[in-house]
């Protein structure tokens, strides 16, 4: 079981994580969404398409842009469909 934790509280649990470029991919039912806050922030990469960002807050604080998911990848990117991965100190493992 692959787990997301920031700030000492648990942000996400699966078996079925896609690792891609080393970051966990969680499926979106498996993450808690109550702690997520959509941010505007995008980035876009060239085979992957287009991510948006959510912030996560947890445990009285906030990580800005801690999570991102990529809401219409790319076909090379398709197995990331409705999938979420995070950065910015969310310990995963």
């Amino acid at each position: 079981m692959v787990k997301a934790i920031w700030n000492g509280v648990l942000i996400a649990e699966s078996d079925e994580t896609v690792v891609v470029e080393g970051n966990h991919y969680f499926p979106r039912a498996s993450v808690k969404a109550d702690l997520l806050t959509d941010s505007t922030t995008t980035t876009h990469c060239p085979w992957k398409g287009t991510a948006r960002y959510h912030s996560i807050t947890a445990g009285g604080a906030t990580n800005t842009d801690a999570a991102w998911y990529y809401p219409e990848p790319k076909a090379a990117a398709s197995q990331i469909k409705d999938r979420i991965a995070f950065w910015r100190g969310v310990v995963v493992s």
